[in-house]
C-alpha cells in the first residue's frame, strides 16, 4: 500500500471507527479473559446485586460477576464468528474458483450444489442439529460454514469468468501455465476486495446466528455467550436490571457486528483496482 493509499485509509470515518472497535475487542479477546477480577463460573455471591466498587455490572441470578461473564462471552462469541466465517471463505473460494476457471460438467455439479444449499434454512438446520445431537460449538461453526459457502462461490466464480478475457490470463495460458499456476498467480490476488466482503458477511451472519442458538438455550448452559446472558436476563425484564445486565451483552453485540461491516466498507474502497488507479 502506497503512502497515498495509507493516507486515505486513515483518513477514513468508517476505517477508524472499524479499526478502533476492532483493537478494543481483540485486547477484550486476547488478554481480557486473564485479567477479569473474577470466575464467571464462581456461584459464591448475591444473586441480582446491583453494581458496586467490587462488582462494575453487577450479580447475575446464579450469584455470577456480570462483567466477567461478558469478557468470556465476547470471546467464545468472536471465535465462533471467525472461525465460521474464514472456512465458509476458503470453502467458497476454492469452489468458486475451480468451478470458474475449468467450467464444464464440474461446473455444472458444484453450482447446482450451491443451489441445493441456498434454498436450505442455515438457522433450521442448526436449531435441529444443536436440539438433537448437542454438538460443541465448533462443530456448529463447521456446520454453518457448510451452509455459508454457496454466495461466496458464486460471486468468486462470477469474477472468475470475466478474469478469464483478460489478456494476461490469456496469455499466461497460451505460454503453458499450469491451472494451478494461473489460479494462484493470476485470478486469487484480483480478487482481495471479494474476499473481504465475503469474510465481513459471513463472520457477521455466524455471530449472530451464535447469540441467537445461545438465546435459545441450545449451548452448554455454561458455556459464556453474549446471546444466553441475553436470554438469561430477559427473564428479568420487570426489574431494574436492564441496564446493567441486559443492555452490555446487547450494546457489545451490536458493536461487533459494526466493527466488521466497518472495515469491510473502508477497505473495499482502497482496495478496489478502480479506486487505485483514482488515487494515484
Amino acid at each position: 500500500m502506497n503512502a497515498d493509499l495509507r493516507r486515505y485509509i486513515f483518513q477514513d470515518t468508517w476505517f477508524l471507527t472499524g479499526f478502533s472497535l476492532a483493537i478494543v475487542f481483540a485486547v477484550t479477546v486476547l488478554a481480557g479473559p486473564p485479567l477479569v477480577p473474577f470466575d464467571p463460573w464462581d456461584m459464591s455471591f448475591t444473586p441480582i446485586s446491583p453494581p458496586s466498587a467490587e462488582h462494575f455490572l453487577g450479580i447475575n441470578d446464579g450469584g455470577q460477576d456480570i462483567f466477567s461473564e461478558l469478557i468470556f462471552a465476547i470471546r467464545n462469541t468472536v471465535t465462533f464468528g471467525l472461525v465460521s466465517g474464514l472456512v465458509a471463505l476458503g470453502v467458497g473460494v476454492i469452489i468458486g474458483l475451480v468451478a470458474g476457471w475449468l467450467g464444464g460438467f464440474l461446473d455444472m455439479i458444484l453450482m447446482r450444489l450451491a443451489d441445493v444449499l441456498l434454498a436450505i434454512p442455515a438457522i433450521m438446520i442448526l436449531i435441529l442439529t444443536a436440539a438433537l445431537f448437542r454438538p460443541s460449538p465448533f462443530v456448529l461453526s463447521l456446520i454453518l460454514s457448510g451452509l455459508m459457502w454457496p454466495t461466496i462461490s458464486k460471486a468468486i466464480r462470477a469474477q472468475t469468468l470475466t478474469l478469464r478475457e483478460s489478456l494476461h490470463v490469456k496469455a499466461a495460458a497460451q505460454i503453458g501455465g499450469s491451472n494451478w499456476y494461473i489460479i494462484r498467480r493470476h485470478l486469487m490476488p484480483e480478487m482481495f476486495p471479494l474476499y473481504l466482503i465475503g469474510l465481513a458477511a459471513k463472520t457477521r451472519m455466524a455471530m449472530f446466528m451464535e447469540a441467537s442458538l445461545a438465546f435459545l438455550g441450545l449451548f452448554d448452559p455454561s458455556r459464556k455467550s453474549l446471546g444466553m446472558m441475553i436470554g438469561y436476563a430477559v427473564k428479568y425484564y420487570y426489574m431494574d436490571i436492564w441496564w446493567n445486565w441486559l443492555l452490555p451483552p446487547i450494546v457489545c453485540l451490536s458493536l461487533l457486528i459494526m466493527t466488521v461491516t466497518f472495515l469491510a466498507i473502508s477497505l473495499e474502497k482502497v482496495l478496489d483496482p478502480r479506486l487505485k488507479d483514482a488515487l494515484g
